[in-house]
């Protein structure tokens, strides 16, 4: 007697199976001393538009990412959590106006959690117009009220996402928390 075939899976279940072999695929192709870390670490996989939350090596959480678009690239290296904000201000980098009402359409979403701070300053193309920045900028993990730029490499050198994804991760870091951006 044949076996009945299986009816198709149901599209959600294909976008977490997919989702699950991504996690898998991007902690398999972290190097071995931060997969052996003892501490609480946040890794970054810029190519593959990923965030793991590692505690003791193990995977605590994954998120999908929006990464620095061209000329704006997010940068690698090995960083610490600098700063936490709840319901952040947004400041433009070039004309300084700050964005004062928290609510829907805060461009920082409704966290913020600093990395790096870089303070020689920006001179590039966004995609529209060509900005320079004189001073300091920091670049930092935080939400996003364009849910669609998730998984695309199109801010200014920061790491968006969800909201929700960015509270949970604002909730399980600390000032100090490892931070390893790799290419």
């Amino acid at each position: 007697m044949g076996m009945l075939p299986l009816p198709p899976p149901e599209p959600l279940a294909l976008l977490q199976a997919a989702a699950e072999d991504s996690v898998a695929a991007g902690l398999a192709s972290l190097p071995q001393d931060l997969r052996s870390n003892s501490r609480r670490h946040v890794v970054m996989l810029r190519g593959r538009r990923r965030v793991f939350l590692l505690d003791n090596g193990r995977l605590r959480s994954a998120f999908p990412v929006a990464i620095g678009m061209p000329g704006w690239e997010t940068p690698t290296g090995r960083f610490e959590v600098l700063q936490k904000i709840p319901n952040p201000v947004w400041v433009h980098p070039v004309s300084g106006e700050r964005v004062e009402e928290q609510g829907a359409n805060n461009p920082l979403g409704s966290h913020w959690i600093a990395f790096h701070r870089d303070c020689r300053g920006r001179d590039a193309h966004d995609g529209d117009a060509w900005i320079t920045i004189k001073g300091c900028t920091t670049t930092g993990f935080h939400g996003t009220p364009h849910r669609w730029t998730v998984g695309r490499a199109v801010s200014h050198g920061c790491v968006r996402l969800y909201n929700e994804d960015v509270r949970a991760l604002y909730r399980q870091v600390s000032l100090g928390t490892q931070v390893t951006v790799l290419p």
